[in-house]
């Protein structure tokens, strides 16, 4: 598995939905991607200048929110994973 460092986390991205309209498939290539996730793995939290460690606000198995352009895509066992920032993260849905 993938251990993200300090504020970083990684995030399994929600399933995308097959979207029909019209009785037109849209292929995967046109569609949107998911901007809500799951957190899979976490850092061990922000560093201050002083050398302290803030700890993150999410934790693992969080489902969250993101911005549509956040983190970078990586593929890791054949499954897809955004690394991101915590602060690319918009919100936690309960």
């Amino acid at each position: 598995m993938i251990r993200p460092l300090g504020e970083k986390v990684l995030v399994k991205p929600a399933e995308t939905k097959e979207v029909k309209k019209s009785g037109i498939i849209i292929p995967d290539t046109a569609k949107e991607k998911p901007q809500e996730g799951e957190i899979i793995a976490v850092g061990t939290g922000k560093k201050t200048e002083d050398g302290k460690v803030i700890a993150l606000d999410v934790k693992v198995g969080d489902k969250v929110l993101f911005g549509k352009y956040s983190g970078t895509e990586i593929k890791f066992d054949d499954v897809d994973y955004l690394i991101m920032s915590q602060d690319d993260i918009l919100g936690v849905i309960k």
